[in-house]
């Protein structure tokens, strides 16, 4: 058996949903699967993008050799640019998650310099010691793929996302034959997907949408306004498709939703009938029975194109009494208030909503549910197996379910976080070292703006009890105050209970600098301080809240 180590470290998106990256390592060799990203939760105030911690990657550069993207979903593209803004790797992928990639390499000036290789299902590659098989797989998006990965200790295979369609829109079938046939020549490890290991049975075809699809649009009397995931290009194919079939034109709103089926079109994934489009100035033109409408921002996002068609502030639709809003995705957990506080302004305007929930569906979910995870583990039969996309608790659930295969050449299997790894060698398969992992807030999108852990905690203090600020006018050639500090505060205590209070405040700060000799006193840092540590004591005994207090000195 060969004497080299091949190392599994995850980098995000175990015992978390988002942000997907694995890094596989075989002696000096490193190939990364996926650079996600995911939105924060409200804990982190002011962050817009949420990215893996790439400090293992930087540490080990001259030993990373390619980016391998499995679909073009954000929590496995997003973090693309802030990985190559660091590392200037060659990018695999479809010819569809590409050009998705593309966009946001574009975005941030990076487009000019990656280095991006198509590959197709099928296609087989070597990088290093890494022979790399795209495998064909469904999802919710277009053109996914799993990988098998043959190694000189034996082959890996990552389904990444999936979920296992047998009437795909497309036709593109999932490839059960090629899982089965790495499984009779034997796998020495199964990373799969658990996001819906809670679910019993099999998940529904994208097709089970349809029906639902013809009745809204039977029953339909004036506008429809559709909101999906852009990067459903199946959905918004079977949109089209029954929009034309009721001699409905159909508008794409939203810059997302526009690049994105501009981008499938392109690539010949997207089929738009002749004179089906409309533009979005001519909505409001067009008789509303004859108008449909597929609209991005299904999570409630702010300021969304859907967000602001609710609140009738969209420069092209209006929803009127008796259009109908149709949510044909599923509620990210954490959006629930936004996504509800979208539906009432709905409510408001008179629109008919039609969400979750029914039969026929209206939203069929991407990753395959128990049994199509089962099916996986019995094809495959690894020698270890390691559940991979979900928190701790899919982790343990997905880890039961191959029970079964124990004694049946399933010898391990791993629950693994974030900061662990997985380390496989001529003894077999253990936890290896822990590895540096962690996570980066970034504000605005921008490459450079990282949030620092201090940032974060300071702008939760500030949310939770406020600030004060004590000016200070104070001479500088003698140290002595020039009139009564000044205090100010946003977030802390009313005006009415602060009528008492600073009063108070400003003696503490008066009685700070009495007691203070005259060294200290023209030592700003030291002052500024002495004031602060008074102050925080002082309003803490009198209101149990600590409030963030920055000192102002004014020389005069």
């Amino acid at each position: 058996m060969p004497t080299g180590q091949l190392q599994v470290i995850p980098l995000g998106g175990l015992g978390e949903f988002g942000m997907n990256s694995m890094a596989l390592r075989y002696n000096d060799d490193i190939i990364v699967i996926d650079a996600g990203m995911m939105f924060p939760d409200s804990e982190l105030l002011g962050v817009d993008v949420v990215t893996p911690d790439f400090a293992y990657l930087k540490e080990h550069r001259d030993k990373v050799r390619a980016l391998i993207l499995t679909h073009a979903h954000e929590d496995h593209i997003g973090g693309t640019p802030y990985l190559l803004s660091q590392l200037n790797i060659p990018v695999y992928g479809t010819p569809f998650t590409l050009a998705m990639a593309e966009r946001r390499l574009e975005e941030h000036q990076l487009l000019k310099d990656a280095d991006l290789r198509e590959v197709e299902a099928g296609d087989r590659i070597t990088i290093g010691p890494f022979q790399i098989h795209f495998i064909r797989v469904t999802h919710s998006t277009v053109a996914c793929v799993a990988l098998a990965i043959t190694t000189p200790l034996g082959v890996i295979i990552h389904t990444a996302d999936f979920k296992i369609d047998q009437t795909p829109i497309d036709d593109e079938h999932f490839d059960l034959h090629s899982f089965a046939e790495y499984g009779k020549r034997g796998v020495l490890l199964l990373m799969s997907d658990s996001t819906n290991v809670e679910r019993p049975g099999y998940s529904e075809s994208e097709r089970a949408v349809r029906p639902r699809l013809e009745q809204i649009f039977a029953s339909a009397t004036k506008k429809l306004v559709f909101s999906t995931f852009s990067s459903s290009i199946h959905r918004i194919q079977q949109i089209i498709d029954v929009a034309a079939r009721y001699d409905r034109k159909v508008a794409l709103i939203g810059r997302s939703m526009l690049a994105t089926t501009e981008i499938s079109h392109e690539l010949g994934l997207l089929n738009l009938p002749d004179n089906v489009l409309l533009r979005p100035q001519d909505i409001m033109d067009t008789l509303p029975h004859r108008v449909c409408c597929i609209v991005s921002g299904t999570q409630g996002e702010p300021m969304s194109s859907l967000s602001r068609v609710a609140v009738d502030n969209h420069r092209h639709l209006s929803v009127k009494p008796g259009d109908t809003v149709v949510l044909s995705s599923r509620i990210i957990p954490g959006n629930e208030k936004g996504i509800g506080r979208m539906m009432n302004h709905f409510a408001r305007r008179g629109a008919d909503l039609i969400y979750s929930g029914g039969s026929p569906p209206i939203h069929v979910s991407g990753h395959g549910f128990r049994e199509e995870l089962n099916l996986i583990l019995n094809l495959v039969r690894p020698k270890y197996f390691m559940p991979v996309h979900g928190e701790y608790l899919q982790l343990v659930r997905h880890a039961k379910l191959a029970q079964h295969l124990e004694g049946k050449g399933l010898e391990s299997t791993f629950i693994i976080e974030n900061g662990e790894s997985l380390l496989i060698d001529s003894r077999g398969a253990r936890k290896g070292e822990k590895i540096n992992t962690g996570r980066v807030c970034i504000d605005s999108g921008s490459l450079g703006d990282v949030v620092e852990d201090m940032i974060i905690r300071d702008r939760r203090h500030l949310a939770q009890d406020g600030f004060v600020i004590p000016v200070l006018a104070i001479d500088r050639a003698t140290g002595q105050l020039q009139g009564l500090p000044e205090i100010i505060s946003r977030g802390f205590v009313s005006l009415e209970d602060s009528s008492d209070l600073i009063p108070f405040a400003k003696q503490l700060v008066m009685k700070t600098l009495e007691a203070s000799n005259a060294e200290e006193r023209s030592d700003w840092g030291v002052i500024q301080e002495k004031i602060r540590v008074d102050l925080k004591r002082f309003l803490n005994k009198e209101t149990q809240r600590r409030p963030l207090i920055v000192p102002v000195i004014l020389e005069v």
